[in-house]
């Protein structure tokens, strides 16, 4: 029996070699949609859009390449962050456990006073999870990127950096089989540490739709434009959808739009 962590694999070889059509490799399971790429192209970038329909065993993508190309994941790594920091005993309470502020002023307003884990990951302070990877060490976090299969397990470029401006890598097949398999807390952890992080994603409500998501921004550098992520699962109902969203961030619209154009493609594909 074909089981939903072999649907992700089969789709995510048929994106990794551009050449071999979705249909070939998991026929009936997975299809291109050049509507949702052509949402991107509508707003003046370029980007992809992956979207997995749990109850249907169905991946909707709106390529056949970027969807399978691997990016540095910047915040959307505070996610298994956060798995990590929990099942290592580093944050015991997400509410409880104080990050005190060092007094740098950053640009961000809201990162410039104490955190919990909670409130870090609603505003995405990058500190907080630069502190939380340093507690950790290089030596568990390697191990627990191992052990929750993440992108392509290379922490490499220092322990606070790896995943803003190192070497680890994920693609959106790849956010997609971690989130999936986070939400149905099948993750190689305990439940509680899953229970946890899942309770402090952020939430945004659209109708009868729930959506728990992450973003991540990488600033623009030597020419290349600023390049965001919107990674998540919605449940509707009793349908889930697991997404992943990458774009090129020419102007600030972009940055400011991620959610907005996920939800687009949500829409899209029915799951909101």
């Amino acid at each position: 029996m074909i089981n939903r962590r072999d649907v992700l694999g089969l789709a995510a070889a048929a994106c990794a070699w551009p050449a071999r059509s979705f249909a070939t490799v998991a026929p009936q399971r997975s299809e291109i949609r050049d509507s949702l790429s052509k949402r991107f192209t509508d707003d003046g970038t370029t980007g992809t859009f992956v979207g997995y329909k749990v109850e249907d065993y169905l991946i909707i993508a709106s390529d056949k390449t970027r969807s399978g190309e691997g990016r540095l994941p910047a915040s959307t790594f505070k996610v298994p962050n956060s798995v990590i920091a929990l099942e290592t005993g580093v944050v015991k309470d997400p509410d409880k456990d104080v990050f005190k502020w060092d007094g740098i002023k950053r640009p961000i307003e809201a990162w410039n006073h104490d955190q919990t884990m909670r409130s870090a990951i609603a505003v995405s302070a990058v500190w907080v999870y630069q502190d939380i990877a340093r507690r950790i060490g290089e030596a568990q976090m390697q191990k627990y990127v191992d052990l929750l299969e993440y992108g392509n397990r290379d922490i490499g470029g220092g322990i606070d950096q790896f995943w803003l401006s190192g070497d680890l890598r994920i693609d959106p097949m790849q956010q997609i089989d971690f989130l999936d398999r986070l939400r149905r807390r099948a993750l190689s952890v305990s439940k509680r540490s899953q229970d946890l992080t899942c309770d402090i994603l952020p939430v945004t409500k659209v109708g009868d739709a729930t959506i728990r998501a992450k973003s991540g921004l990488l600033p623009a550098e030597a020419g290349r434009p600023a390049f965001g992520w919107m990674v998540g699962w919605v449940e509707k109902g009793d349908a889930n959808t697991v997404f992943a969203l990458n774009m090129d961030c020419i102007e600030q619209h972009h940055i400011d739009g991620r959610m907005a154009l996920t939800q687009t493609c949500l829409r899209d594909i029915g799951a909101i």
